[in-house]
């Protein structure tokens, strides 16, 4: 049938709409796709089906997702906070600042945004009620600013990206480092002048004495990233061996030095993260049959036909690519939607000759709002939890941090050489 993609993609949406499993929908759909539109053989959906499982690059991911439950259930999270607040906490919105700041430091080194919010939040979220902030403020700064950690590498989705398109790794992670500090900087900026306006109590200004504490006593928790960073762009080892670096040491600094993890805890964050990492596994898989049944249908190289045709900057595309994106940020995970709109907008990011890795950081940003916008935003859905409020409430409180998002965006799409600066330094780009 010539036109049966569109039953097929209906069939998709209509699943997603019946509250169908994102992982299951795309897997289905793919295989009725392949079995009833094409003439290749239904083995090839099993061939898929294993073969996009079995991937070395997956390994980095599986590891980052074992070193952040590390960190959960030990006490590196509390130390870090300990850290950010001792440096800005004397500061009007200080202690939102340093909320901010520890989302920053937890995400380079987790690389998820879900266990950023239930590790930070967790945290900050009471400490910041304690200390007279409004809750509406409260849960739209740690609901919106765990997004850091999928833009401040290591990213789960831009190692997917990279393992999609076959960018180099390490270059990608460095576009994440720029706008990872404009999110910090333009929320620590408006905390600041909210703070000023409400009349928040402010901390005390620490002593010397204090802040040496404080930074010994985070001395091991803050090695963590530098180990990571350094031992990737220092070439030491690859990022693949910086996970399993990371997740080694975390294990001995808990055990053995924060003394805060008992052997009998290794088993349950061990299994945790199998689970997590199994969960990511299926859903990999499904995106990859489904994204298979639109290569052999050629859907990508159709849609860049319709598109060069219809728009002719690079400008315009970016900005309707940009709307695109976050509109399916809203209704579907990052991880499902790297791997299946990445292979489609390819061909096009040639055609209007787009920087691969810029884009993968657009790409990231856009779907890491997703987050934080209904009706399906995870991030919304864990605060509300968290605070016992409901899913509107939490969404206006939200709003401000989004809009410092979405300029950021426009900043980032349309002066490249923001994004591109520290991978063409470090020589990732010619």
């Amino acid at each position: 049938m010539e036109h049966g993609y569109l039953i097929i993609v209906l069939l998709l949406l209509g699943m997603m709409a019946a509250t169908v499993p994102v992982f299951m929908s795309l897997f289905f759909s793919g295989v009725l796709g392949i079995f009833i539109f094409s003439h290749y053989p239904i083995m090839l959906v099993v061939q898929s089906f294993f073969r996009s499982m079995d991937k070395f690059a997956l390994v980095v991911v599986l590891f980052f997702i074992l070193c952040g439950n590390i960190m959960t259930k030990g006490s590196i999270v509390d130390k870090l906070i300990k850290v950010a607040n001792v440096v800005v906490g004397f500061l009007p919105g200080g202690l939102a600042m340093a909320g901010t700041i520890a989302c920053g430091l937890f995400g380079a080194i987790s690389g998820s945004t879900v266990a950023t919010v239930v590790a930070i939040g967790g945290f900050m979220i009471p400490a910041l009620m304690e200390n007279g902030y409004e809750e509406e403020f409260t849960l739209g700064i740690m609901t919106s600013a765990p997004v850091l950690g999928i833009i401040i590498p290591p990213s789960i989705s831009m190692i997917l990206y990279s393992m999609v398109t076959n960018v180099s790794l390490e270059g990608l992670f460095l576009t994440g480092f720029v706008p990872g500090i404009m999110i910090i900087v333009g929320f620590s900026i408006y905390s600041y002048f909210h703070a000023r306006n409400k009349h928040y109590v402010t901390q005390p200004v620490p002593s010397f004495k204090e802040v040496v504490a404080v930074f010994k006593e985070g001395f091991w928790s803050l090695m963590l990233p530098a180990i990571i960073f350094g031992g990737i762009y220092s070439g030491a080892f690859t990022a693949n061996e910086a996970a399993v670096v990371a997740s080694v040491y975390a294990f001995i600094v808990e055990i053995f030095i924060h003394k805060d993890m008992k052997f009998s805890d290794v088993k349950t964050v061990v299994v945790s993260s199998a689970v997590t990492s199994a969960t990511l596994l299926i859903i990999v898989a499904g995106a990859t049959t489904f994204g298979r049944y639109l290569t052999l249908q050629n859907i990508p190289g159709q849609i860049a036909d319709a598109v060069t045709s219809q728009i002719h900057s690079p400008w315009v595309f970016l900005l309707a690519v940009n709307i695109m994106l976050l509109v399916v940020g809203m209704f579907m995970d990052i991880i499902s939607a790297t791997l299946l709109l990445t292979p489609v907008f390819i061909p096009l990011l040639y055609a209007f000759n787009i920087d691969l890795m810029h884009f993968g950081l657009l790409m990231t940003l856009n779907l890491g709002i997703g987050y934080i916008t209904p009706p399906l935003g995870v991030s919304l859905y864990i605060t509300g939890a968290m605070a016992n409020r409901d899913l509107i409430y939490v969404s206006k409180s939200v709003i401000p941090f989004i809009l410092i998002q979405l300029v950021i965006l426009g900043i980032l799409t349309y002066i490249p050489a923001l994004v591109l600066y520290l991978p063409r330094v470090f020589g990732y780009l010619g």
